[in-house]
């Protein structure tokens, strides 16, 4: 249970040694959008990479070829979504949600909070983080598509609108 040879524990670290710069070197080829702040797309990839890398790691039935195979074939895979998803509308609103209006002009949207499950305390408490002392001093609040909320305060606002419409 505790421990059954040295072969094992040799096989994982010199694997561990082979994946690691080569997962740092793949990420790095596959650019920076791989490693962005993650939506819920993003997040599942980041779960499966590790998953695969814990799995060519501790499973001495998977080769490392076939494990570094599996991690090429996800960055890939990651990859070609987020090219499609910056060329294509249609596959982009597949795969990522829509900004969402929580707040606006000392009106909070509660049918949009209640759909996003986010309570008044949640909008407050980011309006605090940002700066704000009031609601008074807040023209908006966003629910972004990486789940982050953006607070736009009365002087940011232009004639020129960046808020997505209520839905």
């Amino acid at each position: 249970m505790f421990f059954d040879d040295w072969q094992g524990i040799y096989r994982t670290i010199i694997i561990a040694f082979c994946v690691y710069p080569l997962l740092i070197l793949m990420l790095r080829i596959s650019g920076k959008r791989t490693l962005s702040k993650m939506n819920m797309f993003d997040f599942i990839i980041t779960i499966a990479l590790g998953s695969t890398v814990a799995t060519i790691l501790l499973d001495a039935n998977i080769a490392y070829a076939e494990g570094m195979t599996a991690i090429a074939m996800l960055i890939l895979l990651q990859f070609l979504a987020t090219w499609l998803s910056v060329h294509a509308a249609f596959f982009n609103s597949l795969i990522k949600g829509e900004p969402r209006l929580l707040f606006y002009e000392g009106t909070f949207m509660d049918g949009a909070m209640k759909k996003e499950r986010i309570k008044e305390d949640e909008i407050k408490q980011a309006v605090r983080t940002n700066g704000h002392v009031s609601l008074n001093t807040v023209q908006a609040v966003v629910l972004e598509t990486d789940g982050s909320l953006s607070v736009m305060g009365k002087s940011e606002s232009s004639s020129e609108s960046v808020l997505p419409s209520e839905k």
